[in-house]
């Protein structure tokens, strides 16, 4: 069971440098942007974009000192405008507005997903899946995530999972009751291994042409 899920995140490693980075990333929060910020109106360069993936270098009081590592640029910025990300997809400390809105970014697609925890009810969990294009209702569906005494977790109440990870590496391989299987994790950017923009890259260095004339017979 989750092996579908498993593969997937392997064949997206590019080497052995992106693989052990992603593998410690899995296992420590990631911090993610919330808003745009500052405002994009009339600000075009400068500023920390909704779902960048943000390195916080200060973080006394309310607002941090934070570093895009999408694109490098520096700002601060509300503390309460970040929401924090575990095992690449548990979203801690995010609304369900923000949910929909980073689910409907355009490098996610049908089956992104992300489990987040509930602002108001500690200890409860929903789970949030992008539907296909083509279906009827709402492009995101919400799916409230049922707790047993015994702390075992639930959606329909016949299949029932010990841990959060191993429901999400179920329903990767069935949906059953879900509107799709999951797929990735809903994509947050300079995280999902991707290319990392830090300013114009360097011109190509072109050896000259080989002259034969000139080589020692």
């Amino acid at each position: 069971m989750g092996s579908c899920l498993a593969k997937r995140k392997r064949k997206s490693n590019s080497g052995p440098d992106t693989a052990n980075s992603t593998a410690q990333d899995l296992y420590r929060p990631v911090v993610v942007s919330l808003y745009n910020y500052p405002s994009l109106e009339g600000t075009a360069e400068g500023g920390i974009t909704l779902g960048e993936r943000l390195d916080i270098l200060s973080d006394e009081g309310d607002w941090w000192k934070v570093s895009s590592t999408a694109t490098g640029r520096q700002c601060y910025i509300p503390s309460s405008y970040t929401a924090k990300v575990f095992h690449g997809w548990l979203f801690d400390g995010i609304t369900r507005e923000k949910t929909e809105q980073l689910l409907l970014q355009p490098h996610n697609q049908p089956g992104s997903f992300m489990v987040r925890t509930s602002p108001t009810h500690i200890g409860n969990y929903s789970l949030s899946v992008r539907r296909d294009a083509n279906s009827s209702g709402r492009s995101v569906k919400h799916y409230r995530i049922h707790r047993l005494p015994n702390g075992w977790f639930y959606i329909s109440p016949g299949t029932t999972f010990p841990s959060l990870s191993q429901l999400v590496e179920h329903y990767s391989e069935a949906s059953e009751a879900l509107c799709c299987p999951l797929r990735e994790p809903c994509f947050i950017r300079g995280y999902n291994n991707v290319p990392v923009i830090r300013g114009t890259p360097p011109p190509p260095v072109r050896k000259p042409p080989l002259n034969w004339n000139e080589v020692d017979r």
